[in-house]
C-alpha cells in the first residue's frame, strides 16, 4: 500500500481556499491509500481568543470540511487522516479524524496541549485508539504528542501498523528528529504531516516526514513548500517486532520494572 501526506498552509478562517488547495494536492496522488493532513486543517491555528476558535470549529457530525474529505475519499478510494478543530457542545478539542470511502471511521482528541492551546481546548478524553481499515491498522497522535513516548507505545501495543501524526510544528527540527526514533522503538511506520507558512507571529516548520519501522527517514519534505508525496510501504514490516535473533521489541519488556511510570 502507499501512504503519504499533504504539506501546505490551511487558510485561516477561509475554508473555501483551504479545500481548493487540499483538493489540488491530494488529487496529485491518485494512487495513495492513506493521506495525512496537518493539524487543525479546517480552521487554521493561531486564534486570538477562544471565541474565535469556537467560531471556526465544527462538529464531526455536521462539518463541511469532513463532507469534502468524505467525497475525496470516495472518489480516490483512499483514507484521510486530518487535524480538525472539533466542537462538541460548548467544548473544543484539537482532534484528528480518520475518514474512508464510507465516511468517518474514528477520531482522536489531542492529549498533550501546547502553549496557549491549553486556553482554547479541553485535554483529549477519548483515549488512544487503533482502527483496522483492512490493509493496515491506523493509530493517531497530534503534534506535541511527539514529546511523550508513552502514547506512541500505547498505540503500538494496541496494534497500530501506521501512526498518523497531523502537526503544526513550530520548534525547528525537534519532532522531525524524534519521529524516526518512535518508529524504530515501536516498530511502526509514522507519517508526520506538518504545515508551512505563518500566522501572525507564528512560523511553521514544514519538513513533513515518513519514517519506517527501522527508524529510516523514507522521505522528508522541504521546510517551506507545498508538497504532496506518497510512498509504498510493507505493512508486514510493522508486524514483525523482532529487533535481533531472540529479541522482540514488546516481548522483551519487563513491565514489573516500569511501575514507577504509573505512580
Amino acid at each position: 500500500m502507499k501512504v503519504g501526506y499533504c504539506q501546505f498552509a490551511p487558510s485561516f478562517g477561509d475554508l473555501d481556499s483551504t479545500l481548493a488547495r487540499l483538493s489540488r494536492l491530494a488529487g496529485s496522488m491518485p494512487d495513495a491509500d492513506v493521506i495525512v493532513l496537518p493539524e487543525l486543517c479546517n480552521s487554521g491555528y493561531n486564534f486570538s481568543s477562544r471565541e474565535e476558535a469556537l467560531k471556526l470549529s465544527e462538529p464531526i457530525g455536521d462539518s463541511r470540511f469532513i463532507r469534502h474529505l468524505e467525497e475525496l475519499a470516495r472518489k480516490m478510494n483512499a483514507y484521510f487522516v486530518s487535524g480538525f478543530n472539533e466542537r462538541d457542545g460548548e467544548a473544543l478539542y484539537n482532534s484528528s479524524v480518520l475518514i474512508g470511502p464510507r465516511g468517518v471511521i474514528g477520531s482522536y482528541r489531542k492529549i498533550h496541549l501546547f502553549m496557549n492551546e491549553k486556553n482554547l481546548f479541553k485535554r483529549g478524553d477519548a483515549g488512544i485508539n487503533v482502527f483496522d481499515i483492512g490493509a493496515c491498522r491506523i493509530g493517531m497522535l497530534i503534534c506535541y504528542d511527539w514529546m511523550f513516548p508513552e502514547v506512541w507505545r500505547i498505540a503500538a501495543l494496541k496494534g497500530a501498523d501506521i501512526i498518523c501524526h497531523p502537526c503544526n510544528l513550530v520548534l525547528p527540527g525537534l519532532a522531525q528528529k524524534a519521529v524516526p526514533v518512535h518508529a524504530l522503538i515501536n516498530g511502526v511506520y509514522v507519517v508526520t504531516a506538518n504545515r508551512i507558512g505563518r500566522e501572525g507571529a507564528v512560523t511553521f516548520t514544514g519538513l513533513s516526514t515518513i519514517a519506517s519501522p527501522k527508524g529510516e527517514v523514507l522521505h522528508q519534505a522541504s521546510p517551506a513548500g507545498d508538497e504532496a508525496f506518497s510512498i509504498e510501504i510493507d505493512v508486514a514490516a510493522a508486524r514483525n517486532k523482532m529487533i535481533a535473533a531472540g529479541n522482540d521489541r514488546f516481548g522483551d519488556r519487563i513491565v514489573d520494572e516500569y511501575q514507577y511510570l504509573t505512580r
